[in-house]
């Protein structure tokens, strides 16, 4: 979810809302990741970036009573709240690490599982965060990581001022030192560090104004639109005319909404 306390999409309760709404749209995707990579009890797994550990939770359920989950976020408040979640839970086999996969102290060769959601697009150096967590990969085991690779992002009807959006959350990526194109550039990475790639999926998700997937698009750009005003990326009326046209869109029972390219890549550990 997030590789640093400064986090471009914040860190608050509006935020972690948004998140267990984005995880409950995207779910679906993430659990045919799992079943594809064999996520299987008994599994020492790593949530890297896992925020309130929405997705932790999930690998909880699959790894069962004799794996292992632990739960990697800079963010004391996320760590809080899904620390009191588990012990809601009665759970003895999660842990919580806080810091960041650059500067954590992470065992060696440990992890059957490291799982990067939304988080690698963020950090200014892709590749050190990479091989940092490969050193916590046990040989033969697997990092999936799930990112953007930032097109097909759309509405239609086209012709208004939302069509630059694209362009707009590109840049407001850059602004922070990220990379919206960062699933680009794994396979690549993998190569180059003694992984083998075993998927490369793209998902894009489509609907209408009723939908989870365009709510879920309203929720971070009826906030971050004016965020991205804020750190002078686009101009206030730019800002206001990107909403209105949003908002048309919304109303127009017609309306579609294609999500950007969300991409899963995974590779496995070579001896």
């Amino acid at each position: 979810m997030n590789s640093s306390p400064e986090y471009l999409l914040g860190v608050n309760q509006r935020e972690l809302e948004r998140l267990r709404f984005q995880h409950s749209v995207w779910e679906p995707v993430t659990r045919k990741f799992f079943e594809r990579i064999g996520v299987q009890q008994g599994c020492k797994c790593l949530d890297v970036g896992s925020g309130p550990g929405f997705v932790s939770m999930d690998l909880r359920d699959l790894v069962g009573e004799t794996g292992k989950v632990t739960a990697l976020e800079p963010s004391e408040f996320y760590l809080n709240w899904f620390r009191e979640f588990v012990a809601n839970k009665g759970w003895t086999n999660v842990k919580f690490i806080q810091g960041t996969a650059e500067d954590a102290a992470l065992p060696a060769r440990h992890y059957d599982l490291i799982f990067v959601r939304w988080v690698i697009a963020f950090v200014p150096d892709p590749e050190k965060f990479l091989v940092r967590l490969i050193a916590s990969l046990r040989v033969g085991g697997i990092i999936a990581l799930q990112d953007y690779y930032y097109e097909g992002l759309s509405l239609f009807p086209r012709g208004g001022a939302w069509d630059r959006m694209p362009d707009v959350v590109r840049a407001y990526y850059r602004s922070s030192g990220g990379d919206a194109f960062v699933t680009g550039k794994l396979p690549a990475l993998f190569s180059k560090h003694g992984l083998d790639l075993i998927d490369f999926t793209p998902t894009c998700l489509a609907g209408g104004p009723t939908s989870g997937v365009m709510e879920w698009a309203h929720r971070f750009f009826s906030t971050h639109t004016q965020h991205m005003v804020d750190k002078g990326i686009i101009s206030q009326d730019e800002g206001d005319a990107l909403q209105a046209d949003w908002n048309a869109h919304q109303q127009n029972p017609d309306a579609l909404f294609f999500s950007p390219l969300v991409v899963d890549v995974a590779g496995i550990l070579r001896p």
